[in-house]
Formats: structure tokens, C-alpha cells, sequence
């Protein structure tokens, strides 16, 4: 690490980095710069110039703080820290004359602008602007884009910090957005006036400092100051992304990203952002029994006793879903085990090793693929799977790490090695000589599509085989995000999804959507949505969402977080593992807990890393018996990104961009 440098800014003295830029170090020191451009997470465009400072010592004009770094700052003739001042005269100044400028021809929208109450141009106008204008001409005026169904635009307030050009072209991958012009000309553009196309472009709503990108669907719907926030997990995929959900009443409005280093930075995905219109429809709001091939209401009361007294005395198997939380994976397993029943979680068929949570975890942690100068992915498209974990994959990208792909070939946003599509290549691989590159920081990201056939076993020995062999972590990349959390309370069966309900006459479905149970053994149905499960079902008993319950959540990198209440269920549903302590009641098999807070402590008690909120446990990875692979291709978890969930599929914007994806697909390129 280089030596650090001492400055005083604003008295207060630091001692940083002589790589920081000012504004860095002054957020050391606790001093407030306001900025329109910068970004901590984007390059550096310094071309807003809020940003000014005074160098004391240097040139006779503002420098921006943003673009200037300490190694340039000269220090007094004894060997004095360098002195930066961030409220003099100078500076308030050049602030208000920046203001000024960015204010000639922004519109008076802030009424019925989406932006208004968390603008940063209100903020920083009052702050350090000057309270009136001594521009009399007329308004520029731009016309607006069209960039899909989830970014609205209003262009005529844009004030070209240009972090959307740099997002979409830096983290999302996508080089559709840029500038043109100059001066008074210059514009926000896209070229040849495309819609967007990112699994991430919703970001760019919350990086622009004005109102000229507001998401759309949450178009004139709440003003923020009405609006109640949680804080919360992301379950669209097995990332475990930080959000905050803000509800009206009893609604959801609108999710947006909270900052997590070590998982999601700052991002999330457009499913995760846009989803919440799919938590309003196709719900189950009451207990059904189906009579004559009918589905019938009924009374919870009515309803549990004919659930008992459909399973008293038969041999029941119990199915978790993608989407539920550990507790209620843990209530399932006492009660259908507690029967002589089995519960299988890996209802995708995936080959994960029940007990060994270094084979089904892996070892790595989302942060090491920051530092890896080498990613290997096997069987996975994470643009698809994961959107903002495969952005941090491109962020290794461009600091210079090589990334390789075992499988089928897509456009990942970034360039790769492509080593070939089937198993036959990955078992080439674990016999090659890696000593050369047995100290360079490593990563293998295993999909679930490489472990949801029959030799899905044989996959993931040989690519534990390949970690050791390269000294590499591995990194198991789920797309449930139940699923690891119900593997380490034991959801498991020896045999896997075959094996838990062969012979079952009861099969207790806890909304697992993604299945196909064939005819023959009586269902009952518990979750939140009309989707396939509760199509097939004899009895529904209608839960709770992830945004209506509180819950743990294990993530793809085994660290526990847990998810916070942020509005009721509809009508009479209940929270999931509540309607699984009454139904135990009605077998007469009472489970010991009154209250979530119990059930956790019984789980924590068998559990004891599920205990420690927000810490990755760390995993050794025992050798796993190797075994012929085939020579079968890999194939992807997911032909889409939109439609994986019963809450995506009930969703009006979710449907609107598979069909603006399908219709995508379906286009040819001017050289075809």
C-alpha cells in the first residue's frame, strides 16, 4: 500500500491515500461535498462542477474535488499538510454560479415531478443555490426517449451529469446510451432510439439526480413522504440483495436497493425493483377445498380439519418452495417427518449433497470475485440467473481478470475464454496442470443447470476436483432463494425429489410452483399465488408473501439475513410457518412454539450459523467420489429471466418484458 498522506480539510486533518480524489478524503474527514456527477461506484466525468473546493496554494480558482487527487495537493515549505477549504467565500460562489447555470433551463416540474422530496437538485439548491434566477429567455426544451416499459423519461430536466451513460456502459454492460452535441445542445441519447436491454437498467432511476429518469410503473402513484419502509431481503433469485420496500396501507409501491458491500453493493435487478404489481394479483386470499373437481371457499377452521384428515394415517411427502423462508421450512419438516413423511427442498432435481454444506455452498464468498484474477462458470448464465452478481463479474472483468465458460455460449456483457460446451470439457480441465496458476486468485461458479440432471452428482465432484486441483474457491450459484436455507435445517431426502414421493398418497405442496405433480396423491396447496401449484391442489391454504411475513433467508454464499415484515396478506392468509403450528394442532401433534421468535430459537438451537445474521460460516470442501459425467452438453437453469415465480408470473410488467424479450429474440440484425 502506498504511504499515506496528510491534508487538512476544513481544519480537520486526515491522513489518506494518496490515490483518494479530494471528495474521497473529505468523506474521511466527515465533510459534506455536494456533486451531481461523481459517483463512488462509476469512473469520474467531473463535469458537473458542484464539486468546487479551494486549494489553498494552488491556482486562484475552485478545483474539482472530484477529479483532483491528494498525490497533487502541495504541502506548506516546512513539510505542512496540504489545506483544502470546502466554505469560503470562493466556494460559495463558484457553487451558486454552478447552480445557476444547471438551473437556466430546468423546467419548474417539482409538483408533479415523480422526484420531488428525494431530488438532489431541490436539496443542493436550497443548500447552495441562491434564491432567485436572472434568466428571463425561454427554456430549452428536449424530447423525451422511449426506453421501455420500466424507465420514464423526462429529458427537458436532465442536467447531463451523464451517470445513466456511465452505469448502462460500465456496470449494466450495454452500450445503447451516450451524448450528443454540444453546449447548450448537448443530449441524453440513445442510439438508433432502442429500448433499453439489461436485466439492471432500473438503477439508472436511482442514480439520476433529477427527474428526468423515474421509474415508470410508480409513475403519479405515492410521494415519498407517504410511504412506509422496510428493510428487507430480496428473494427473485439466491443472491439475498438488500431492499428497502416502501408500502401505502396495505400495498406495496415500490422496492428499491439498500447498500450491502459484501452482497449487492447497490444494485438490484429490474425483477427484483419491478415485481410488486405481481403481489397484488392472482393472490390466494382464502382456504379452498375442492368438491366434484371444484374449488370451493372455506373457513380456515373447516379447512384444516379436512387437511388433517386427509393426512392422519398415510404416508406423506412434503415439497418446499423457492420462496420460503427457513422457519417455515423447518415447521414443515417437524410436521411431515414427525408423521414418517419425508420433505425435499431441491425440487428442481439438483444434486446437491444433503449434510456436506461445503458442496452445496461452496467456499467463496460474493466478495472474492472482486479480487479473482481468474472466474471459471460451469453450467450457468448468470446475466440470467444472478443480473448483479454477474455485474461484479464484469467488474473483475475490466480490472484485468480472465473469465472462462464451461457451457452453453451467451453474451454475458463481457468477453470470455470460451472452453467448450460439455462435461467431457470440464473433466479435460481437472486433468490439465494448474501449477502455474495455483497462486492466482481463483473463482469456479457452478450453475444449477450443471446439477439438475442425472449426473449432477458427477458434475459437482469433478468441479470440486478442479477447485483443489487449482487452489480455487467454489461458488455454488443457486437461483432458489430457499433453497440453501432449507438444505441446512435437513428439507433433505436420501434419494432426492423421486425418492420423497414415491408412494406418497399426501403430498403437502409449501409453494413449490415449479413442479408438475402427477395424478394420483391427494395435494394440499400452501402459498401465496394462483400459479400451478394451487391449480393441481385438493386443498389451498393461502400463505403469506415475502413482502408479509418475517424471515430468514440464506443466500447463495450460506450467509443467513433476514427479512422484515412490510405490509399484511390479503384477505384471510396467514404467515406460513403460523398455519403449519395449527394444522399440528389438528393432527394432534402440537408443535412446542407459540410465536416465530420461539421457532427461531428452536432452529438456532440446531443451527446455531443460522443465529449469526449477516455472516458468511465458513465451509471446508471435502473431496466428493468421482464418477462418469456422460458427454452430454451443459444446459442453462433458465431460458428467461422474467417468468421464474408464481409473483413474476401474476405481475402485468413482468409479462410485458418476457414479450418485449421474446419479440428481442426474434429480430435480426442488419447483417443477417
Amino acid at each position: 500500500m502506498a504511504d499515506l498522506k496528510k491534508l487538512l480539510i476544513d481544519g480537520i486533518l486526515v491522513e489518506v491515500d494518496p490515490a483518494m480524489t479530494i471528495i474521497q478524503a473529505a468523506e474521511v474527514a466527515g465533510v459534506e461535498i455536494p456533486r451531481f456527477c461523481y459517483h463512488e461506484r462509476l469512473t469520474i466525468a467531473g463535469n458537473c462542477r458542484m464539486c468546487l473546493v479551494e486549494v489553498v496554494g494552488g491556482p486562484p480558482k475552485p478545483a474539482a474535488s472530484c477529479a483532483m487527487q491528494v498525490r497533487d495537493l502541495r504541502g506548506g515549505p516546512n513539510g505542512e499538510p496540504a489545506v483544502v477549504k470546502t466554505n469560503t467565500p470562493m466556494v460559495k460562489k463558484a457553487r451558486e454560479g454552478v447552480m445557476e447555470f444547471l438551473l437556466i433551463n430546468h423546467p419548474l416540474d417539482c409538483p408533479i415531478c415523480d422526484q420531488g422530496g428525494e431530488c438532489d437538485l431541490q436539496d443542493q439548491a436550497v443548500a447552495y443555490g441562491i434564491d432567485f434566477s436572472r434568466y428571463r429567455e425561454p427554456k430549452r426544451a428536449s424530447e423525451d426517449l422511449d426506453l421501455g416499459p420500466l424507465v420514464d423519461t423526462h429529458m427537458t430536466r436532465c442536467i447531463s451529469c451523464t451517470r445513466c451513460v456511465r452505469f448502462t456502459s460500465e456496470v449494466a454492460g450495454i452500450l445503447q446510451m451516450g451524448q450528443t452535441g454540444r453546449g447548450e445542445d448537448a443530449e441524453i441519447t440513445t442510439y438508433l432510439a432502442g429500448t433499453l436491454d439489461s436485466n439492471l437498467q432500473g438503477n439508472i432511476i436511482d442514480l439520476c439526480p433529477v427527474g428526468a429518469l423515474t421509474s415508470k410503473p410508480y409513475a403519479f402513484t405515492a410521494r415519498p413522504w407517504e410511504l412506509s419502509k422496510t428493510e428487507s431481503i430480496d428473494v427473485m433469485d439466491a443472491l439475498g440483495s438488500n431492499i428497502r420496500i416502501d408500502t401505502k396501507g396495505r400495498e406495496v409501491m415500490r422496492i428499491l436497493p439498500r447498500n450491502h458491500d459484501g452482497v449487492n453493493e447497490e444494485w438490484i435487478s429490474d425483477k427484483t425493483r419491478f415485481i410488486w404489481d405481481g403481489l397484488r394479483r392472482q393472490r390466494l386470499d382464502t382456504p379452498y377445498i375442492r368438491e366434484n373437481g371444484k374449488l370451493r371457499k372455506a373457513g380456515w377452521g373447516e379447512a384444516l380439519v379436512a387437511a388433517a384428515a386427509a393426512m392422519k394415517g398415510k404416508r406423506v411427502a412434503g415439497l418446499v418452495g423457492d420462496l420460503v423462508p427457513v422457519e417455515a421450512a423447518y415447521a414443515l419438516k417437524a410436521l411431515v417427518e414427525g408423521m414418517g413423511g419425508h420433505v425435499e427442498c431441491r425440487t428442481d432435481g439438483a444434486r446437491l449433497p444433503a449434510g456436506n454444506r461445503g458442496a452445496y455452498v461452496g467456499t467463496a464468498r460474493i466478495e472474492d470475485i472482486d479480487s479473482a484474477k481468474m472466474i471459471l462458470l460451469v453450467g450457468t448464465n448468470p446475466r440470467v440467473e444472478a443480473p448483479v452478481l454477474n455485474a461484479r463479474i464484469r467488474k473483475a472483468w475490466t480490472t484485468g481478470a480472465r473469465v472462462g465458460v464451461i457451457g452453453v455460449p451467451v453474451d454475458l456483457s463481457y468477453d470470455y475464454d470460451y472452453v467448450g460446451p460439455a462435461r467431457a470439457d470440464l473433466e479435460a480441465l481437472t486433468k490439465v496442470d494448474h501449477s502455474a496458476v495455483r497462486d492466482v486468485p481463483t473463482v469456479v461458479i457452478v450453475g444449477q443447470g450443471a446439477l439438475n440432471e442425472a449426473d449432477g452428482a458427477a458434475v459437482l465432484a469433478h468441479a470440486v476436483k478442479l477447485a483443489e486441483v487449482t487452489a480455487s474457491k467454489l461458488m455454488i450459484l443457486h437461483t432458489a432463494a430457499a433453497r440453501v436455507g432449507a438444505m441446512d435445517v435437513g428439507a433433505v431426502t436420501e434419494g432426492g425429489l423421486p425418492a420423497a414421493v414415491d408412494g406418497a398418497e399426501v403430498i403437502y405442496n409449501l409453494g413449490a410452483d415449479e413442479v408438475d405433480i402427477a395424478p394420483g396423491p391427494f395435494v394440499i396447496y400452501q402459498g401465496s399465488h394462483g400459479d400451478r401449484g394451487a391449480n393441481r391442489a385438493d386443498i389451498i391454504l393461502p400463505g403469506a408473501a415475502y413482502t408479509e411475513e418475517a424471515g430468514l433467508f440464506v443466500n447463495t454464499e450460506g450467509r443467513p439475513q433476514q427479512a422484515l415484515r412490510a405490509g399484511f396478506a390479503p384477505g384471510e392468509a396467514k404467515e406460513n410457518w403460523a398455519i403449519l403450528r395449527a394444522l399440528s394442532a389438528e393432527l394432534g401433534a402440537t408443535q412446542p412454539w407459540d410465536s416465530q421468535g420461539a421457532l427461531r430459537a428452536r432452529i438456532v438451537a440446531d443451527h446455531p450459523h443460522l443465529g449469526a445474521l449477516d455472516l458468511v460460516p465458513e465451509n471446508t470442501l471435502a473431496p466428493l467420489e468421482l464418477r462418469d459425467m456422460g458427454t452430454a452438453d451443459f444446459r442453462n437453469a433458465f431460458k428467461g429471466f422474467y417468468l421464474t415465480n408464481p409473483i413474476a408470473r401474476a405481475s402485468k410488467v413482468m409479462g410485458e418484458l418476457a414479450a418485449l424479450e421474446a419479440d428481442r429474440a426474434k429480430m435480426k440484425l442488419a447483417a443477417e
